[in-house]
């Protein structure tokens, strides 16, 4: 059984204006997720900066988020590394914490050869009892998993379970889902992606889109999965602009500055993340007037 079906949103972090996390305002973020139809949290992941977060802030993220849903909806916690040893800590952490599932990104600087990849993913899959997502994203990784290699490790790994696919390449999507006969929970990592990836047989979206707009993008997968294949198009091609704005720089910055617009006090970013430039910023604050939510 899949961790979720439908809209699981990539959560920002909020910060103070010194740097620090913000745990009241993410009390309120998870809150608004929840009240927004949000399918799941994902935490700790390129959205939530965890890249720039200390282990101990990394792994308090994870449990406060776990404290705060206490099982209302599903926690998937981002723990992946390039290091195969800190992805297997931070996994068990996050399962002694809570978490309903761990998505593990493809080992990034050091990369891996398709055997390292087995070998790393199916290390620290087997150090958990917990479902991993995997995460393919070579776009910020440099590294590209083969179709066989995702379902080499789906089907001779019982908890792999799916993967987060941000690749953009549906033709090696196309390929990955007939060679799994069923096996692959597969999820968007790409908010204008939802519905082709949905009507691949995909589960559901990891996404950003949710962070400012949780009932909408929960909807698009929702009217899929009732028949409304139509409206859900509809819905989807409706928010492409903003989807555009909302990745005009590199995420997360647009949606923390879009977030701080709506009046949700996110905080900065942490370096070497820098604010939105003016005039990515004029042309976000036009999509989400268009969109309706600002």
């Amino acid at each position: 059984m899949a961790i979720f079906e439908g809209a699981g949103v990539a959560l920002v972090t909020p910060f103070k204006a010194n740097g620090d996390v913000n745990y009241d305002k993410l009390e309120e973020i998870l809150e608004e997720q929840i009240a927004g139809g949000t399918d799941a949290i994902v935490i700790c992941g390129t959205t939530g900066e965890a890249s720039t977060m200390s282990p101990e802030e990394h792994l308090s993220v994870i449990k406060y988020g776990c404290e705060v849903v206490k099982g209302r909806i599903p926690v998937v916690a981002g723990t992946g590394s390039n290091c195969t040893r800190e992805a297997v800590y931070m996994s068990q952490k996050a399962e002694e914490a809570g978490a309903d599932g761990v998505l593990l990104v493809t080992p990034y600087y050091n990369k891996a050869t398709q055997n390292g990849l087995i070998a790393h993913f199916t290390t620290i899959a087997e150090a958990i009892k917990i479902p991993a997502l995997l995460y393919h994203i070579p776009g910020r990784t440099g590294v590209t998993m083969k179709p066989e290699t995702i379902v080499s490790l789906c089907k001779n790994v019982p908890n792999i379970v799916g993967v987060k696919e941000a690749s953009g390449n549906f033709s090696s999507i196309a390929t990955m889902m007939n060679m799994a006969d069923g096996c692959i929970d597969v999820y968007s990592g790409n908010d204008d992606q939802i519905v082709p990836l949905l009507s691949m047989g995909g589960k559901g979206v990891i996404s950003v889109l949710s962070n400012v707009a949780p009932k909408q993008t929960h909807d698009i997968c929702q009217k899929f999965f009732d028949g409304d294949v139509k409206g859900s198009l509809q819905m989807q091609l409706d928010a492409i602009p903003l989807i555009s704005a909302l990745f005009s720089e590199v995420n997360p910055i647009p949606v923390k500055a879009a977030m701080n617009m709506m009046g949700k006090e996110v905080g900065p970013l942490r370096l070497p993340l820098t604010e939105m430039e003016d005039a990515h910023k004029e042309v976000l604050k036009q999509a989400m007037k268009s969109y309706g939510i600002l």
